[in-house]
């Protein structure tokens, strides 16, 4: 099996429990960053769930402004509709959701200039999650580029302002942009 995966350029074990040591965030209340959307002007959320965003699905839901969706691609359909409806819509999803959700990008959202922010978990991030995290996880920042998607990965002390950032981008070239949830920034 060891043998199997670096021939895959897979690391031969993950080792540990799965997560984040030094390098993992503080993590942030679901409720704060909600609001900091909010007043960002983010007012419609739509989405595939992932653990890593669990508590602030939870939120948008108490509040009653999530729409969950079962594929990514269809999540981006509805947000598509959302901003011509005048909407700011936030997709959801894990990395490997985004990869399912290419040509939704590609031939909707990038094609005709309709922005969301992407708000994409980050599984795999480092080599440290389930193997079939792995890929998805090494590549994501490069495929984002690829895309000409622009990105940041926020921690807890830039979570804010990386919301602030992503609002004025998408003000000013109506495209996706992506923030990378790091696996622990949200409590």
């Amino acid at each position: 099996m060891d043998g199997d995966r670096q021939l895959r350029g897979l690391p031969a074990s993950l080792g540990g429990t799965g997560t984040l040591s030094a390098e993992r965030p503080t993590a942030r209340p679901a409720g704060p960053f909600v609001d900091c959307l909010q007043a960002a002007g983010f007012d419609f959320f739509v989405g595939v769930p992932c653990s890593l965003v669990g508590s602030v699905i939870a939120e948008l839901e108490r509040r009653g402004l999530y729409l969950p969706e079962t594929r990514e691609d269809a999540a981006l359909g509805v947000a598509a509709g959302a901003y011509l409806g005048g909407r700011l819509p936030v997709v959801v999803m894990q990395n490997s959701g985004l990869g399912v959700s290419l040509n939704a990008l590609g031939s909707l959202h990038l094609l005709y200039r309709i922005p969301c922010l992407l708000l994409v978990t980050w599984r795999g991030y480092r080599g440290a999650d389930a193997p079939e995290h792995l890929v998805m996880g090494r590549v994501l920042p490069d495929l984002l580029d690829v895309f000409g998607i622009r990105h940041r990965a926020p921690v807890a002390d830039t979570l804010e302002a990386d919301v602030a950032w992503a609002a004025a981008e998408i003000r000013e070239r109506p495209t996706p942009v992506a923030l990378l949830v790091l696996p622990g920034l949200f409590a």
